[in-house]
């Protein structure tokens, strides 16, 4: 039995690499295009482990995608693969809708002709698993109800217009062509092996390194945290048990605003790596210009997910921010390798003339 995961060395699809084989014998065929954000780093325990097929590659190549599929015959494709940062969107959004809605499209052809191939009892039980987010769903106010999966779609920057984009394609593919797909919409994962351009892991690296720590506008963007790990175990429920066509929202139920996000980080990092003269961490915090149609509020009722098919998150996020905290601290040789001289100049870029 085999998986094909897209995506597979970026931060949550390399966590969940790791995290199915470390529970598993099943063979993973690994396609990722290893852009900035793809980091074989973060698979280095992986190296001589015959279950872990990496090959370099992009989702929009199609003839690549067939070769794949009818040598290694998985019984299914996880769809990690995506440029995922807002930041960047804004800057770049060509991109993001080379990768996210054409190369989308590319896989789900690519998986349908395979599909079709198939013999009957192998059809009927092979899944097609596309990661997606919450940022699809738009904005909240502080009083509205959290996203459920019945939301509707009001992206609102060119990545979360882009991911919505694919996860109709999706649902399309399902209702026109029969493909046995299921969608998942995760909020804002943390944990190990987070590419450092994204609130948690840049607020670590630039608190070790004495600099500032850029918050937007007031700090008072509220986001649902999930432990990647977590968000590992729901993807593998749900491609158990998940139901054919449908959508199930992952969340952690952690709402909380950035800037008690970076305090929490600084008092860790006072308690475990205090600074030589004695200072807080927090001294380092600095507002800089919100970035443009910055969403106030995202928020996750994962009651689906629960009720139907019986998971929770296993950490809160004082349990889980303790251990990302403590991992990068532990981990610095890999912070230090990717973060290359094309991150900091797009770090000097982004923040350094909104401070």
């Amino acid at each position: 039995m085999t998986l094909l995961v897209t995506g597979g060395a970026g931060f949550i699809g390399g966590n969940f690499v790791l995290d199915w084989l470390a529970q598993s014998d099943e063979i993973v065929v690994n396609l990722d295009k290893l852009t900035y954000a793809g980091n074989l780093d973060s698979l280095k325990s992986l190296q001589s482990d015959a279950r872990h097929i990496f090959v370099q590659g992009d989702i929009g190549d199609r003839e690549l995608l067939a070769e794949l599929l009818v040598k290694h015959q998985p019984r299914a494709v996880i769809n990690f693969a995506a440029e995922s940062h807002v930041d960047r969107s804004i800057h770049g959004p060509g991109d993001f809708i080379q990768t996210n809605v054409v190369g989308t499209f590319n896989l789900l052809e690519a998986v349908r002709t395979y599909w079709t191939t198939l013999a009957e009892e192998d059809k009927a039980a092979f899944r097609f698993l596309h990661v997606s987010t919450d940022e699809v769903y738009g904005t909240l106010s502080e009083t509205e109800s959290p996203f459920a999966e019945t939301h509707r779609y009001e992206p609102n920057s060119p990545y979360s217009a882009s991911k919505a984009a694919s996860d109709h394609l999706v649902r399309a593919w399902h209702h026109t062509y029969g493909l046995p797909v299921i969608t998942t919409n995760c909020s804002n994962n943390y944990g190990p092996y987070h590419f450092p351009e994204k609130l948690i892991p840049l607020i670590l690296l630039n608190a070790m390194k004495g600099k500032s720590l850029p918050i937007y506008g007031d700090g008072q963007q509220i986001r649902d945290w999930l432990y990647v790990k977590d968000h590992c175990s729901a993807i593998r429920r749900v491609l158990d048990a998940g139901r054919l066509g449908e959508t199930y929202n992952v969340g952690g139920w952690n709402e909380k605003a950035n800037l008690e996000v970076v305090k929490t980080i600084c008092t860790l990092l006072d308690e475990l790596q205090p600074r030589a003269d004695g200072q807080s961490y927090a001294s380092q915090i600095t507002f800089v210009q919100d970035r443009p149609g910055h969403d106030r509020r995202y928020a996750i009722d994962a009651r689906k997910l629960e009720v139907e098919l019986g998971w929770k998150p296993a950490e809160t996020f004082d349990s889980g921010i303790r251990k990302t905290v403590a991992w990068y601290l532990a981990n610095q040789d890999w912070v230090e390798n990717v973060t290359s001289g094309a991150y900091r100049e797009w770090m000097s870029t982004q923040y350094g003339a909104k401070s």
